[in-house]
């Protein structure tokens, strides 16, 4: 009876250990996932971006975010943007909360959009009605161009900037608190 046990576990063993190497992972993505929070090493946090990050790889940023269309703003699941407190979105007053962040690229100016559905895949079940804010800011173009898409927070008067940048386009975002 012992012995029976001993080998049944030791099966047991063989079977989850061989199960555990044989484990594929994939390889990295091509759109990696990224973050940007403000401020950065301080315990207490304003605002976070979670966003993947896509490349240009020889194509046009029109080809990749069309103006006039509503874009994921970057790749993958929807980017999802969390205030940690009340803040003013451009102009548009927010409660503390995570929303989705989609954008309407143009060649001057950007309507940023936050959304209350979270977890979708890109912009294809986006809903407007589900819409928190909608507000426009000016598109400028910088002398370098960035490969892939980015976005980062920058100090500003009475709150911090949110900077999308790709290729040559920037876009800035004011939040207030």
């Amino acid at each position: 009876m012992r012995t029976t046990l001993t080998l049944t576990a030791l099966a047991l063993t063989m079977a989850f250990t061989s199960n555990l190497q044989a484990q594929d992972f994939p390889g990295l993505d091509k759109s990696p996932m990224d973050l940007a929070i403000y401020p950065g090493r301080e315990p207490q946090k304003v605002v976070r971006v979670t966003y993947s990050r896509p490349q240009l790889k020889g194509r046009s940023l029109e080809d990749l975010a069309p103006n006039g269309k509503v874009w994921r703003t970057g790749a993958n699941e929807c980017t999802e943007i969390t205030f940690y407190k009340d803040v003013t979105f451009a102009g548009t007053p927010v409660k503390a909360g995570t929303y989705s962040l989609f954008s309407i690229p143009g060649p001057s100016e950007w309507t940023m959009i936050l959304n209350n559905n979270l977890n979708q895949w890109g912009a294809y079940a986006y809903e407007e009605g589900a819409d928190l804010a909608r507000v426009k800011v000016p598109a400028a173009s910088a002398g370098d161009a960035l490969e892939a898409f980015s976005m980062a927070f920058q100090e500003a008067d009475n709150g911090v900037n949110l900077v999308l940048g790709w290729d040559k386009t920037r876009v800035t975002v004011p939040i207030t608190y």
